[in-house]
């Protein structure tokens, strides 16, 4: 069995990295968000509300930093 050129094994090694950070960040968002009901509002905002949107804002920009970076863009 032949080895995969380099370049491919890197192009995979991006694909699957970027896959597994997308999937990880939305687990735990939903799990967050969802599961412990801070994702919506049931009379009014409450405090829970404001730091898990903020959490979700500022992870949602570091996973995009995270991407340009790995990708090179």
């Amino acid at each position: 069995m032949s080895e995969m050129e380099p370049d491919i094994k890197s192009y995979l090694s991006k694909i699957i990295s970027s896959i597994s950070m997308t999937l990880l960040w939305l687990l735990i968002n939903s799990t967050i968000g969802i599961g412990f009901n801070y994702g919506f509002f049931e009379t009014s905002p409450s405090t829970g509300n404001f730091i898990f949107y903020a959490w979700f804002i500022v992870t949602l920009l570091l996973l995009i930093w995270y991407l340009k970076k790995k990708w090179n863009f």
